[in-house]
């Protein structure tokens, strides 16, 4: 097997040239924190936008719907165009599909129309979405295979310092700073929002120059000879395939256990404080993933990744079904403490999912992308569950998801790469 994902000679000279790719390495690391930073925004936006258009909450979840619905729509056209344009060029035209959509904000809250704030939302996620599917694989090739978890799981770790940084500066650009309550309908007016997303879109413009800019390894662009036919498919990898049902599960649960965090931390049983209060524990969440992806960066230089990832997922249904059967702070806790577990997830099953696809790397990076939707379906799915048997309850849905990949971690992470020998 090749020591990269990807069979081309650039891409073993780095491997081989570790000094090489430190440059390359750095310079991906602000992509990860930039849509992390973009991403979670959208929590900010959701009360802004409800108050400005006096939405119900179904109507406002149509935010996150519009977001990650996206990456289901978008990754595999994706994978399709950073396969014949390569990781650089990909990076730079998600850049600006981004801008534009951050862009976008400007007109929808000029015209006040909600329906322009999700075709926003929708183009911005589109640029997100094609950034992950140059950036995550083009991290994974930049060194030796061995490793690739470990550089993604660092990289990704940047990705959650852009989320613990999101909130204070939505906080203080839209609702004037972090302690502020939220604005009543007569207090929000359509130009609050225009400021941020012009500052960002002007952020990722300057990023796409620079990157056109940027001296970096040519990769991810595959020559005609390479292509394959429909048998030689990405889809035909079952590590792949199981990896990406693990994606879909990993994001479905930690989007739900995070939307539900403030209003079960709320509940008399558990922590008795009121929903405003509940909120600021959120960032323990978050903040324990981005600890946790700095520690297992380094632990996963040592340790197999798939049984560091078994041992995440494992500690993680241990604390939901202590959470579940527990009260008070002990409850808490347990739940706020499975942000750490989650924080080696994502990087990990990605990096093994497309482990020795080769020429197949792109079209795989976009199928796994395309499983993110999973942030929009599962939390629908819990709160379904909530509705009926309870809030603390319908935790058994991320419990459930959280088994599955301790299963991919030790068994459906094992690459079974229908090569062309196999083929004929």
């Amino acid at each position: 097997m090749a020591a990269s994902p990807l069979s081309n000679p650039a891409e073993t000279h780095m491997q081989n040239n570790p000094g090489n790719y430190r440059f390359a390495l750095t310079a991906l690391t602000t992509l990860f924190f930039m849509w992390g930073f973009i991403t979670c925004l959208n929590d900010i936006l959701i009360p802004y936008l409800k108050q400005l258009f006096d939405l119900s909450y179904t109507q406002a979840m149509l935010i996150q719907f519009c977001f990650f619905s996206a990456y289901f729509i978008v990754s595999v056209p994706a994978g399709i165009l950073v396969g014949r344009i390569g990781y650089q060029a990909g990076i730079v035209t998600g850049l600006l599909i981004a801008g534009a959509g951050c862009l976008l904000f400007y007109p929808a809250a000029e015209m006040h129309v909600y329906g322009l704030f999700l075709l926003a939302l929708f183009v911005l996620a589109s640029g997100i979405t094609i950034l992950q599917v140059a950036a995550n694989p083009y991290v994974s090739a930049l060194g030796r295979a061995e490793t690739a978890s470990s550089r993604l799981t660092m990289t990704q770790a940047f990705n959650s310092l852009g989320t613990t940084v999101a909130p204070f500066f939505g906080a203080w650009l839209i609702f004037g700073g972090k302690d502020a309550p939220v604005p009543t309908a007569t207090e929000v007016t359509e130009s609050t929002v225009q400021l941020p997303y012009l500052l960002l879109a002007a952020s990722l413009v300057v990023l796409a120059i620079i990157f056109v800019w940027l001296k970096l390894p040519a990769m991810g662009k595959k020559a005609p000879s390479a292509a394959v036919p429909l048998q030689g498919s990405a889809w035909k990898q079952r590590h792949l395939v199981l990896g990406a049902v693990g994606i879909f599960v990993y994001v479905g649960a930690e989007v739900s256990i995070g939307s539900f965090l403030a209003i079960y931390l709320s509940l008399p049983e558990i922590g008795n404080m009121t929903t405003a209060a509940a909120s600021h524990y959120i960032s323990w969440y978050f903040g324990g993933a981005m600890v946790g992806r700095f520690i297992g960066a380094a632990v996963m230089q040592k340790v197999d990744a798939g049984k560091a990832l078994a041992f995440n997922a494992i500690t993680a249904v241990l604390l939901l079904a202590l959470t579940m059967l527990s009260e008070g702070q002990l409850a808490m806790w347990s739940l706020l403490f499975i942000g750490l577990c989650n924080s080696i997830m994502f990087p990990t099953i990605f990096s093994l999912a497309i482990n020795g696809l080769k020429h197949m790397t792109s079209q795989g990076s976009g199928i796994l992308c395309l499983a993110i939707v999973g942030g929009a379906i599962l939390p629908l799915a819990q709160g379904a569950l909530a509705d009926r048997i309870g809030v603390q309850p319908a935790f058994i849905l991320p419990l459930l998801c959280y088994i599955y990949i301790a299963y991919y971690g030790l068994i459906g992470s094992k690459p079974q790469v229908v090569t062309d020998a196999a083929k004929d």
